[in-house]
């Protein structure tokens, strides 16, 4: 979960290190295309901030959003005051109506809790999506792609900002948690400190397969310039 404090900054941190939300949404986009080229509405499962929302928007007749942090929320509705955001749980969410495409991006599945809890959630994506409909989901790192230990530091400036952000990485059962703290440093609001823990399960190319499939999906595994992990694309029968 990102609070307040990581949310405010998560899209200038972003977008410093070099993620271009736009070209990854037109990326997602070309695929569902490919597949359902009369495709008109997209649901984006943990939104965020609605950085890709704001480029789907400009795609799709309709477009609405899933996000289960608050402050994330908050931030992609005054981006996006037109579009309908939801709060809820991937896992459990039930919005009353079907869209022709749905995306899970930056990793975001992860966050589910084994097994079952990824089960539920494609089962959730299979009910919200029409017959054809397509679901692109970019996965969380599997088992032997992990590597324990491992350290990120960055630091970025931007509009005066400096934020400075390390990471470190470490097994815990089945799961991989990320311990992640951040300075950031004004002239004017001088210096604050913050960090979060993140827990994402570490699922094998099996539990994937098997969950899509399970939840009537027939499903593909791409190479893609998003993201190093991938991308799952799944076409619902």
């Amino acid at each position: 979960m990102y609070g307040n404090d990581s949310s405010e900054v998560y899209d200038l941190l972003h977008r410093a290190r070099g993620k271009d939300f736009e070209a990854e949404a037109d990326e997602v986009a070309r695929l569902i295309a490919a597949r359902l080229p009369a495709a008109s509405s997209l649901l984006d499962v943990a939104c965020g901030t609605g950085a890709h929302l704001v480029r789907f928007a400009e795609r799709y007749q309709h477009v609405a959003g899933l996000e289960l942090s608050e402050p994330m929320l908050a931030l992609a509705r005054s981006r996006l005051p037109e579009v309908t955001f939801h709060q809820g749980d991937m896992r459990t969410f039930r919005l009353g109506r079907r869209f022709d495409a749905a995306v899970c991006l930056f990793g975001s599945i992860g966050y589910v809790d084994g097994p079952e809890g990824l089960g539920a959630t494609l089962e959730r994506f299979a009910e919200h999506l029409t017959p054809g409909g397509v679901l692109v989901v970019e996965p969380w790192w599997t088992p032997e792609a992990f590597t324990p230990g491992h350290v990120a530091a960055d630091v970025v400036t931007v509009d005066g900002t400096r934020i400075a952000r390390v990471s470190h990485a470490s097994l815990d059962g089945t799961a991989s948690l990320m311990n992640v703290h951040y300075v950031i440093a004004h002239e004017e609001t001088g210096v604050r400190h913050f960090s979060e823990e993140h827990r994402c399960q570490l699922f094998t190319r099996e539990q994937y397969d098997d969950a899509f499939t399970s939840a009537g999906f027939a499903v593909e595994r791409l190479a893609s310039p998003l993201s190093h992990r991938g991308l799952l694309v799944g076409v619902r029968k």
